[in-house]
């Protein structure tokens, strides 16, 4: 039976089910990993290896982790013999003698349904501009970012509720079905591609702090979505108190204008605190204080009360897509 040498380049734990997949499927044989240098994580800043290095090692594979792409690290890719090099979220831009060296040459997951969403956070971006769905592309990877051409995609829905890291989930589950369809092409030494539609693209960013900051005078559905999309980081804020309160979930009740002022809180409604929009209600379903878990609404009330009438302060939103 022909199998394919698969080199794999990625940092993130998002690719643990597509890692999980070709370490089981007989049609692969992986042959190695290259992953990003272990750093200090979490609050005592211990350095740690990746999941990804975790992940290789618990299956005795070779594990790189180079701090810069050069000419040797490129020696030691070939030196593996790998016939595809597949590539989610590694964290390096890769040079076009280091993308050519495997014989099928390098493939990439990009978490959005090209054109749409190119750049640094596709899956938050979605999620905060309100897209009912999103997906991931299997690409050819260029030097232009995230321009290659298209191989296949998988569909994800995005709901009301669902959360950047909802989505993120299953964006990774989705990885597998992809190339699942891919790999009888590949074993045959052809994958056909289609180019991108260059006039549809659009780029995210990468996200800051700064950007957890709401603007009351929006409408409640797009409140919603930024809240959403920008949790676990970011995270949305607002201070009542002298307190900064995280959001981890929202919702909108549609509505045209109503009377007051728009970031005016109206109480708490079954499960969530509602607050006065320029065009809806706001409902915040989950709340967390300093130093507190992020609890659904109702439970965070009963330890921390908001009294109705408490205006919220409005904050300009950044902007979230580039122009290019």
């Amino acid at each position: 039976m022909n199998r394919l040498r698969i080199a794999f380049l990625g940092s993130d734990a998002i690719a643990r089910p597509l890692l999980d997949f070709l370490g089981a499927e007989p049609a692969v044989e992986l042959v190695g990993v290259f992953t990003q240098p272990d750093r200090p994580t979490g609050r005592g800043q211990q350095v740690q290896p990746n999941a990804i290095k975790q992940w290789a090692l618990a299956r005795g594979l070779p594990a790189f982790q180079p701090e810069r792409l050069t000419e040797e690290v490129r020696q030691s890719l070939a030196a593996l013999r790998p016939d595809l090099s597949l590539v989610m979220a590694y964290g390096h831009i890769l040079r076009d003698d280091f993308i050519a060296t495997p014989r099928l040459g390098t493939l990439n997951f990009h978490t959005s349904l090209l054109p749409k969403y190119r750049g640094a956070s596709p899956i938050q971006t979605a999620v905060a501009r309100g897209e009912r769905e999103t997906g991931v592309t299997l690409m050819r990877i260029v030097r232009r970012l995230d321009a290659g051409p298209v191989a296949d995609v998988e569909k994800v829905a995005v709901g009301p509720l669902d959360t950047a890291l909802d989505v993120e989930s299953r964006l990774a589950a989705a990885c597998v079905p992809l190339f699942t369809r891919a790999m009888p092409y590949l074993l045959r030494g052809e994958l056909p591609v289609e180019n991108q539609d260059e006039d549809a693209a659009t780029y995210c960013r990468k996200l800051v702090k700064e950007d957890g900051v709401l603007d009351f005078s929006a409408p409640a559905a797009e409140l919603a979505a930024r809240i959403n999309g920008l949790f676990p980081w970011p995270c949305c804020s607002v201070e009542i108190g002298g307190q900064p309160i995280k959001l981890g979930q929202a919702d909108a009740e549609p509505g045209g204008e109503r009377a007051g002022i728009p970031g005016t809180v109206l109480g708490p409604g079954a499960e969530a605190l509602r607050i006065l929009t320029a065009s809806g209600i706001l409902n915040l379903r989950r709340m967390q204080r300093p130093g507190g878990r992020m609890l659904a609404a109702a439970e965070f009330l009963r330890g921390f009360p908001i009294t109705a009438g408490t205006l919220l302060a409005s904050r300009p939103m950044p902007p979230l897509l580039v122009v290019r």
